[in-house]
């Protein structure tokens, strides 16, 4: 198995995600994204002679009318003036939530 994540790396996507990892996790990281790669690397060995690409299950032929996916048709809404009251903080028309984007 040749190496194709290193440490940086994983400490570099870790910063862009905002995610803090431990010392013993940054080396797990490397090693499992590296199992991930090799895995990716055997199957594009694999031979897909004859099998369409696709990038949506919805572009099987079949698969909307069949009942995988429901149809996309307008249904009705919460009823705002029966779920605000549940809410824990509203403004009357929008709930509020806590701010979740540090940087």
């Amino acid at each position: 198995m040749a190496v194709k994540v290193t440490l940086n790396d994983v400490q570099r996507v870790a910063e862009l995600a905002h995610l803090e990892l431990s010392a013993e996790e940054t080396p797990r990281m490397v090693g499992d994204l590296n199992a991930i790669l090799d895995y990716v690397a055997e199957l594009n060995e694999l031979d897909t002679t004859g099998v369409a690409p696709l990038a949506q299950i919805s572009e099987l032929e079949g698969a909307g009318g069949s009942g995988w996916l429901r149809l996309d048709a307008v249904q009705p809404s919460l009823d705002r003036a029966v779920v605000m009251p549940e809410a824990p903080e509203t403004d009357g028309a929008f709930f509020k939530v806590p701010k979740v984007i540090e940087r």
